[in-house]
């Protein structure tokens, strides 16, 4: 029996719990996909579909079978682009994602450092969903994703934790506070990336602005950087930044959140199974550039009320990054 094709079409139709939508999708009749879900159950020697409902359903012995199964394909499918690399003569090269924020800074720094250690890389500007999915098959090597994020089956460098702030139009009466708390926010609308980009880190975000007493009255989606502050530069939302973007549009202004409630966690991730053997280097690499990014937030940071001319007010100094080993 070949075990991979079976397990190719059970998670078809577990995915679909459906025989005929799991058929259509494979491109096949219906018969010799039903008779090859039994021929697995066979082998197996258990039932993997209660077939006994209206509605097809995984049965525990499916359940446990359905994340072996998509595990296993994954790695199977790696291995495969593992080995056409090193048909191809490349497989000297990391190819790492790294977030569409990450700043110019950063990324030099990260190449240089790289070049300094003698390793080749193709850095890629992709979102932590995207960088997850390219990972499980093994379109990429290493990815620095945003936390939290389903990382099963991956190994993990240091966490890198960056405080975000918020970004507000310099027009309102908020910008002359030296913090501000998510509170202080209420009523207004929010920018933040696409959820598709990282659901985990989206969802946490609203979860804390909400137990904060910051419901937004709208959540508009920006996935540029840039794009996010001309949202808030024309009025339509406050946004959560670490600082050096907002610093470039005289516009609008940074401050820091009270209690720090907010942060970017972000951490190399690299599959478990046959790693590219730079992978671990490249992560502890990324987290030391990261730690060592204190650019100062002061650009678009108008003196609070009562501030001193030629002063920062509280919290503008450098962004605070720490990291998390473990």
């Amino acid at each position: 029996m070949d075990l991979l094709r079976h397990l190719r079409i059970f998670v078809v139709v577990a995915d679909e719990l459906n025989f005929g939508r799991a058929a259509d999708r494979l491109g096949m009749a219906q018969p010799p996909l039903s008779r090859a879900v039994r021929r697995l159950e066979d082998e197996l020697g258990s039932e993997l579909f209660d077939r006994s409902r209206r509605q097809v359903q995984l049965t525990p012995a499916g359940s446990v079978l359905l994340d072996q199964a998509r595990d296993l394909l994954a790695r199977e499918e790696r291995t495969r682009a593992l080995v056409r690399r090193a048909h191809d003569g490349d497989l000297g090269t990391l190819r790492a994602g790294v977030p569409p924020d990450t700043s110019a800074a950063v990324l030099g720094a990260l190449i240089a450092e790289c070049r300094e250690r003698a390793l080749r890389i193709d850095l890629q500007e992709l979102t932590t969903d995207e960088q997850l999915r390219l990972l499980a098959s093994g379109g990429l090597d290493v990815g620095l994703v945003q936390q939290p994020a389903d990382v099963g089956g991956l190994e993990l460098g240091p966490e890198v934790r960056l405080d975000l702030g918020v970004v507000l139009p310099r027009t309102s009466p908020l910008a002359r506070l030296p913090e501000v708390a998510l509170a202080d926010l209420a009523g207004q609308d929010l920018v933040l990336v696409p959820r598709a980009s990282a659901p985990g880190w989206y969802d946490t975000t609203l979860d804390i602005c909400r137990a904060a007493g910051f419901v937004p009255r709208r959540v508009r989606q920006a996935r540029n950087p840039e794009f996010l502050i001309g949202l808030v530069t024309a009025g339509h939302g406050v946004a959560f930044d670490q600082g050096p973007v907002a610093r470039k549009e005289p516009r609008v202004v940074w401050r820091p959140l009270a209690g720090r409630p907010l942060a970017q966690r972000i951490r190399a991730a690299w599959p478990g199974q046959s790693p590219h053997r730079a992978a671990a280097e490249f992560a502890a690499v990324a987290a030391d550039v990261l730690a060592r990014d204190r650019t100062p937030a002061l650009g678009a940071v108008a003196p609070a009320a009562g501030t001193p001319a030629g002063e920062s007010p509280a919290g503008d100094g450098p962004r605070p990054w720490s990291v998390v080993f473990g």
